[in-house]
């Protein structure tokens, strides 16, 4: 397993949407939109994180299965 290098690094996607949130709470109007880019991005980050890992963890369950047939 890997270790993290820097674990502000995984704070940095919910930081964002947080962030975004309270700019969205604290502007009035058409300014509110300007806080949109960083809600955005920072449910892009965690949902690309999530399917990726979910994908890694297919892949290795078919390594798996097919290393399993193999030694049969």
């Amino acid at each position: 397993m890997k270790r993290f290098g820097n674990p502000l690094l995984s704070l940095a996607a919910p930081l964002l949407i947080l962030l975004a949130i309270v700019g969205i709470m604290q502007r009035d109007g058409s300014d509110r939109f300007k806080a949109l880019p960083a809600l955005v991005v920072g449910a892009g980050l965690i949902l690309s994180g999530a399917l990726g890992r979910s994908y890694r963890r297919k892949q290795l369950l078919m390594a798996l299965k097919q290393s399993g047939r193999d030694r049969n």
